[in-house]
This record gives C-alpha cells, structure tokens and sequence, in this order.
C-alpha cells in the first residue's frame, strides 16, 4: 500500500465500500457481508477475523453488542486498491463517542480483501 494518502469526495469511494458501510450504518450484516471476498480478513479491536463465517459472526455481533449511530465524514484514496473511510460513532459504548479509520483493501474484482478498523 502506498503511504500518500489522498483525501477523496466521501461519493468517490468504490462502490463496494459504500454498499459495505451503508449496510454497517444499517445493521444490515447479511448485505455487509457480500462486500468481501471468501478469505477476507477483518482486523477490530485488536482482534482478527479471517473468512466469510468469522466475518459474518463479527458483523452480527458487533451489530447487537450496542446502540449507536454513524455519520462518514471522511474519505481518503492510498492508491487504486486502497481506500480508507472515517465514521464518527455515537453511543452507549464506552467513551460515548469515537472516530474510527475504516482501512479498505480491495481485491482485482473490487471486493474487499481486507479491512482495518482502528482510531
């Protein structure tokens, strides 16, 4: 991955990224998971989720574990295969309020391979 990071309009990410995180926004983990490939690894809280059906347990999880809502403010582009998004959460998660970098690597069909969810 490049390190040049590019700050991009928030429509101007790939459509897979976009259908990932409106499904996340939306709960919708059954759409969020059509977003990756077979042996996508997911990387959240420190913790790493290799495959469709540790990645479809985490979405299911991470979906039910607390309230809250997600606003995009932000989107970058590292290079062709590599893009990142930042929501701002609020909720009744400890701290009440984060804004995590959602890092996006995209296979060659445009799915996604990888992501990195950190502050």
């Amino acid at each position: 991955m490049s390190n040049t990071r590019v700050g991009i309009d928030l429509t101007a990410l790939p459509a897979t990224v976009l259908r990932y995180l409106d499904a996340h926004r939306d709960n919708d983990p059954d759409t969020a998971i059509t977003a990756f490939v077979a042996d996508a690894v997911v990387v959240d809280d420190g913790k790493t989720y290799t495959g469709i059906a540790a990645i479809r347990e985490w979405l299911g999880r991470s979906a039910s574990e607390y309230t809250y809502t997600i606003a995009l403010t932000a989107a970058a582009k590292f290079d062709d295969t590599n893009f990142e998004a930042v929501n701002h959460l609020e909720g009744n998660f400890p701290g009440g309020t984060v804004d995590l970098r959602y890092r996006f690597t995209l296979d060659d069909d445009r799915r996604i391979s990888r992501l990195v969810i950190a502050p």
